[in-house]
């Protein structure tokens, strides 16, 4: 694996499974560690208790982003941003991603997996984590999210 990338951890419930062993394939592929926090079936599940592994995994980790899938990612991400420290980001596009952390330093990106499909999931995820956080004007916005 290669040191310079980050951790990541993913999680979904039922209907982002599929979607999240694909993406977890092709990061694989691309050299990342991946700890999946499940679930690891198509069986019916909650969505929080997946969201809350892989954002309390977020916080305790260093050099550590998650990826959080549901049907409509909404449920996930009103879950992981829960947790103070956490920004999750919803991304349905690319461009999306790819500000989620350059102007949020958005630590946790979830995904719609219902609404987007398997190439568009991959590319949204190699947005989000090719880009980086540009700090400056947005660094004073991000400082006050947290409560």
């Amino acid at each position: 694996m290669n040191n310079n990338l980050p951790n990541i951890v993913i999680g979904s419930d039922h209907a982002g499974f599929e979607q999240k062993e694909s993406v977890k394939l092709s990061l694989e592929s691309l050299g990342y560690s991946i700890k999946d926090y499940g679930p690891y079936n198509m069986d019916s599940v909650d969505y929080p208790d997946y969201a809350h592994k892989v954002a309390e995994a977020v916080l305790s980790g260093e050099n550590t982003l998650g990826i959080l899938l549901c049907g409509s990612g909404n449920g996930v991400c009103l879950t992981a941003n829960k947790h103070a420290g956490i920004r999750a980001a919803l991304c349905w596009l690319p461009e999306l991603g790819a500000l989620a952390r350059q102007h949020n330093n958005a630590n946790i990106l979830c995904l719609p997996a219902r609404y987007i499909n398997g190439e568009l999931a991959n590319e949204i995820v190699s947005a989000y984590l090719n880009a980086s956080f540009e700090g400056g004007r947005h660094e004073k916005r991000v400082e006050k999210i947290d409560l």
